[in-house]
């Protein structure tokens, strides 16, 4: 590992992907080799099909083999402007793992957490949240919140407001039973405890996300995410005109462009992109600068693994508007040294260069992959809802 910066060229010799999972999700990790013995990691996106990433990113690596690594901004934009067409879902996915990789090598060989490339940390930790949807019911839900809480600090968790199924039963009654447990929840918890609802993006009708967020509202949610499919930012601009819950959306957003529409539109008051679905930190960190200018803070969407938290850890250090940041308590074979919270917080670890986390080869020798797809939801007249 250099301890001394270099002049010197780190030139890109090789690239190798792993498929692996996370518990029940497939991952795709990307190795990027150099002539230095660097070598940087980075994870992809898990859209599906995900086996169509391996080609993919052994395309894209002939157009930066032979390239300094330390090159990232460019390299970056090389990768999203080769294409006639904006790249997209599967595209900017592999983007992102290469974008990482490029990261990590760039901080290694200078021997520097890559926070520290992004001009320093501006906080001491990052703040996280929790997801509880395997609990749906009031005790349960509190049952596993307090498991979180002693075991990590918790005290921000996300659930989703379906009590009963939302495309086969009345409105109305979706919302009152949403009601109901919201309430209990509230007065049977903590009162500094946060709770968040993702509704994920399966309300058609604006009305309904209106009636959806009036339900929630005199409990202070932290926040409704994504009760509207992302493509109408209009719609969403009328929404949020109705709401006095934070309006949170983001994860199916791709570009700094469709990020500047929605909130230009003032669609949102909080952000979620991903940072391995928008390109990589090279873009979210643009998206981040957007959201700062029309004072709105970033909640990165981070359903991964450990390597893509690490990711999103560095960012958060480094990013002025950063509030909380979801994550998922799974762990893995190839990581080790994965961040866990402390007190709620993930604690940043200025001594060790890159990400700051081992990956485990030896343990990337199996593929591990496991195959998952998005169930689809119909409609009592067999139609297909939004999932």
């Amino acid at each position: 590992m250099p301890t001394t910066v270099t002049s010197e060229p780190v030139l890109i010799t090789a690239v190798t992907t792993f498929m692996q999972r996370v518990g029940n999700r497939p991952r795709l990790l990307v190795r990027i080799d150099t002539d230095k013995g660097i070598s940087g990691w980075g994870e992809a996106y898990n859209h599906g099909p995900d086996r169509a990433l391996i080609p993919l990113i052994d395309y894209l690596f002939t157009f930066i083999k032979g390239e300094d690594a330390r090159r990232v901004e460019h390299l970056s934009t090389l990768l999203l402007r080769q294409s006639r067409f904006p790249p997209g879902a599967l595209g900017l996915a592999a983007i992102s793992a290469i974008d990482h990789a490029l990261w990590d090598i760039s901080a290694k060989a200078v021997n520097l957490p890559v926070y520290m490339l992004l001009g320093g940390n501006v906080r001491d930790r990052v703040a996280v949240y929790c997801g509880l949807y395997d609990a749906p019911e009031v005790d349960q839900c509190l049952a596993r919140a307090w498991q979180m809480h002693r075991e990590y600090g918790f005290t921000a968790f996300k659930l989703s407001p379906y009590r009963i199924a939302p495309h086969s039963n009345r409105w109305g009654k979706v919302c009152e039973e949403l009601q109901s447990y919201f309430r209990q929840l509230r007065a049977a918890a903590p009162a500094d405890w946060e709770f968040a609802f993702d509704a994920h993006a399966q309300i058609y009708e604006p009305i309904k996300a209106a009636q959806l967020a009036a339900a929630i509202t005199e409990f202070d949610p932290l926040f409704l995410e994504e009760p509207l499919r992302p493509e109408f930012i209009s719609g969403w601009r009328d929404l949020r005109s109705k709401m006095t819950v934070p309006l949170a959306t983001g994860e199916s957003l791709y570009s700094p462009n469709e990020f500047l529409d929605l909130l230009s539109a003032g669609g949102a008051d909080i952000i979620q992109p991903d940072i391995c679905v928008v390109g990589g930190l090279s873009q979210m960190r643009k998206i981040a600068a957007i959201a700062d200018a029309h004072f709105v803070p970033i909640s990165p969407h981070n359903p991964m693994g450990p390597l893509a938290t690490a990711h999103n850890v560095h960012f958060a250090a480094a990013t002025t508007n950063f509030s909380i940041l979801e994550y998922k308590p799974d762990t893995t074979t190839w990581c080790k040294d994965q961040y866990l919270p402390v007190g709620g917080h993930l604690e940043l670890r200025p001594d060790v260069p890159g990400w700051g986390v081992t990956i485990d080869e030896d343990a990337l020798l199996e593929d591990d992959y496991v195959h998952w797809e998005r169930g689809l939801p119909f409609r009592p007249d067999g139609s297909v809802a939004f999932a």
